[in-house]
């Protein structure tokens, strides 16, 4: 042992040099892929680009921001959907020390301008068709950044319109003025800021979560191993590139020297036709882009050239929408993560032995939230108050903590709300949870969305899970409604399949077929259910409509 004050004999003239050490940075999966596959085709979109291509665009970015005075440090937000400038700006803005701010396509103009503001954004980069709002939040902001236009020549194809140019240039003119021969500088601290992503802002404004150079490296490999990229994998973007910086698989996909297919929204016709022609193997999404492809009308469908792994994150997809999706040749992977977490952390490895369950029971499995990748330290579920592991009986509640590699850097100019995040040493996720006697874990809950009736707790994914049953339900999302004798009650909205019709009678006794009385829902409200960019279903406002009925 080593006197204390002395270095042990490893540790002397064994010095970290360039030799022998160099910061891990997502940037080194573009340099090295445009290096040893020039020619590969990178991304598809209004034609082939070849990594040779996606390189020395990303190295004009880079190159054309330092011209224009940015550097390290500088935030550059983009508001666009999935398109290759997008992608390109995941390597080129970081490349110029840069940090890049991708905006969510689906807030208004003063949630808009709050970010620009929050971030202090020296350049923007735009897409036209969303020049409408982003106009007016340019017009609330105090100070005006650089403004770069993409003008995609696939906007009207794919179901958008082109509106006026709000900048001084656009992309294209902005690349013209960079280098492609930039050099692939890659970051000295591998702790340095990369990206600037918001969370929604349900209650109070966003909060910016930063990601750095390390998680995001770690988080992409995490993504290509778990989910088998490799050099032949094609993949569909029908994930918003802007969450979470789509999942990391921006980075993990080049990494794995595969192919990205751009699409602009996710229409289920558009997506079929590209699987049908680009051969894709892989693809992520939302339970509602589930939804949308197991009931997609037999004239959008297509049958597919290969099986499709899908990942998919939020609620586990209801037993029909997998049965549904597994007849048509999809193989369907839960994963669980957050913002704060680079997108999915954990995920629901397959045991060989759920092979040979009955779907329903097979189902139940895949609904848990799994296992941590293999990049993520550590995912448990602890008491709160005592910070121990929960016992593993698959009954005793606790909640999901992270820790690790690939946990934020923290959240922007906002260290009460850092330290309440990491506080006893964890990420504390917020969401109540479980721990089987196999070690998975499973979400029971949000927090904020258990609804306690007489005392007792109701899960609302449960009655969710009941819900989705039903032949006639197409969505479904439950929260609690205000009651004078029970304090809170289940209440239902549900959404139906196109030409079904269903009273809440009938939906109420259907769920009473498989859950105790109590936690079925007392009341049932038939409409359209709110939702975010990514698909996620708005309980916040459902909450709100709740709360307006009593």
């Amino acid at each position: 042992m080593a006197a204390e004050g002395h270095p042990s004999i490893y540790e002397r003239d064994l010095a970290r040099t360039a030799a022998n050490w160099a910061a891990l940075s997502p940037l080194s999966f573009l340099k090295r892929a445009a290096a040893v596959y020039p020619d590969k085709p990178a991304v598809v979109h209004d034609r082939v680009y070849t990594y040779r291509e996606t390189g020395a665009r990303a190295r004009r970015l880079a190159s054309a921001l330092q011209k224009r005075g940015l550097g390290k440090g500088d935030t550059v937000a983009i508001m666009a959907p999935n398109v290759p400038a997008l992608l390109e700006a995941h390597f080129g803005v970081p490349l110029a020390g840069c940090v890049l701010n991708p905006l969510n396509i689906r807030l208004d103009a003063a949630n808009l301008a709050f970010i620009l503001e929050h971030g202090e954004a020296k350049a923007l980069i735009t897409d036209r068709e969303f020049a409408p709002v982003m106009e007016r939040a340019l017009n609330q902001a105090s100070k005006r950044p650089l403004v770069i236009d993409i003008d995609d020549p696939l906007t009207e194809a794919q179901g958008g319109e082109r509106g006026k140019a709000l900048g001084e240039l656009d992309y294209e003119a902005l690349l013209a003025e960079g280098d492609p021969d930039f050099p692939w500088r890659l970051p000295d601290d591998e702790w340095q800021a990369l990206c600037l992503l918001y969370t929604s802002g349900t209650t109070g404004n966003p909060k910016g979560v930063v990601y750095h150079h390390r998680g995001a490296y770690l988080n992409a490999m995490g993504q290509a191993m778990t989910y088998g990229l490799d050099r032949s994998s094609v993949y569909l973007w029908t994930l918003p590139m802007f969450h979470c910086s789509g999942w990391t698989f921006t980075w993990g996909v080049t990494a794995a020297h595969a192919t990205h297919v751009c699409l602009r929204r996710v229409d289920p016709k558009l997506v079929y036709a590209l699987i049908e022609r680009e051969g894709v193997t892989h693809m992520c999404g939302a339970p509602i882009v589930l939804n949308m492809l197991a009931h997609a009308p037999a004239e959008a469908r297509r049958d597919l050239p290969n099986p499709v792994l899908v990942v998919t994150g939020g609620a586990a997809p209801p037993s029909t929408v997998i049965a549904n999706m597994e007849k048509q040749g999809f193989r369907v992977v839960h994963a669980y993560g957050l913002t704060e977490s680079y997108g999915p952390a954990t995920f629901c490895a397959a045991q060989d032995d759920w092979a040979e369950l009955n779907l329903e029971a097979r189902a139940s499995r895949m609904a848990r939230q799994g296992v941590n990748y293999l990049t993520l330290e550590e995912a448990t579920v602890l008491d709160p108050e005592t910070m121990q592991q929960v016992p593993h009986d698959g009954e005793s509640m606790g909640e999901l903590m992270l820790r690790g590699n690939t946990v934020m850097k923290g959240y922007l100019k906002n260290p009460t709300a850092t330290d309440t995040a990491f506080a006893g040493g964890w990420f504390h996720t917020g969401d109540l949870g479980v721990l089987h006697p196999d070690g998975y874990i499973e979400v029971k809950d949000r927090s904020k969305d258990i609804i306690i009736s007489g005392g007792e707790n109701i899960s609302s994914l449960e009655v969710e899970e009941a819900l989705y049953r039903h032949p006639k339900v197409l969505e479904a999302a439950v929260v609690a409604r205000p009651d004078e004798t029970w304090g809170e009650t289940p209440c239902a909205f549900v959404t139906l399949k196109p030409g079904e019709e269903a009273s809440a009678e009938e939906i109420v006794a259907f769920c009473r077929e498989s859950l105790a009385h109590y936690k079925a829902p007392k009341t049932v409200i038939f409409r359209e259910l709110p939702k975010t960019s990514t698909g996620k279903i708005q309980k916040f406002v459902l909450r709100e409509d709740a709360k307006a009925l009593s």
